[in-house]
């Protein structure tokens, strides 16, 4: 489930192994790309941890924001 903190989108996702994570951040990474709208994301082993918020708007959660936060949910589900 995402969070909303300090004017950001958060949640962090846990896999098997370090392939499922860096597999993970592959499928989040083209979506990101279609939008143009890139995360600020951390990744150790099977761990990764995505921060959302737009940068143009003044670093706030947008509607943008919210729509990758819903891609993103769907590669998980």
């Amino acid at each position: 489930m995402w969070q909303h903190t300090d004017n950001r989108l958060y949640r962090k996702f846990q896999f098997a192994d370090f392939s499922e994570a860096f597999a993970f951040m592959t499928r989040v990474a083209l979506e990101a790309e279609k939008m143009n709208h890139h995360p600020l994301w951390t990744n150790v082993w099977n761990s990764v941890e995505i921060w959302l918020s737009t940068h143009d708007a003044g670093d706030v959660v947008t509607e943008k924001d919210q729509e990758l936060a819903r891609r993103i949910d769907a590669l998980v589900d």
